[in-house]
């Protein structure tokens, strides 16, 4: 469970290094979050339908984390 936390912030973290770095528009994050939670998922856990639904599973969850975060403070 502390690894899918980790994991989670990981991804929110490199989500918003790749927006500023890259200067991709808002609309974009979701899609560049789950591919980033593929990635992970696959590498770690190898090529099967798990690894797929946990990967997108990272980030969908988190967009919603940054989402609700962001909307917490305003």
């Amino acid at each position: 469970m502390v690894t899918s936390t980790i994991v989670v912030a990981i991804i929110i973290g490199l989500t918003e290094v790749i927006k500023r770095a890259v200067g991709l528009r808002k609309k974009y994050l979701p899609l560049v979050a789950v591919v980033l939670g593929l990635i992970y998922a696959l590498t770690s856990n190898g090529l099967d339908i798990t690894s797929v639904w946990q990967g997108i599973m990272f980030g969908l969850i988190s967009v919603g984390l940054f989402s609700s975060a962001k909307n917490t403070i305003k």
